[in-house]
C-alpha cells in the first residue's frame, strides 16, 4: 500500500514539473506565431531545391 502513495507523490511531482515547463515556454513566447508554420508549406522555396 505504501508503494501507491509513493507513486502518487512522484506522479504529482512530474505533473507539476511539466506544468512549470509549459508555463515557461508560454512566458518566453514560444507559442505566439500560430500562422507562419501552417503557411510555410505553401511557399515554393526554389533556391533550396535548385541544383546547378
Amino acid at each position: 500500500m505504501g508503494v501507491i502513495y509513493i507513486l502518487i507523490i512522484v506522479s504529482l511531482f512530474v505533473a507539476i514539473v511539466f506544468l512549470a515547463v509549459f508555463f515557461l515556454a508560454v512566458k518566453k513566447g514560444q507559442f505566439e506565431d500560430n500562422e507562419t508554420p501552417a503557411m510555410r508549406i505553401l511557399f515554393n522555396d526554389v533556391v533550396a531545391h535548385k541544383k546547378e
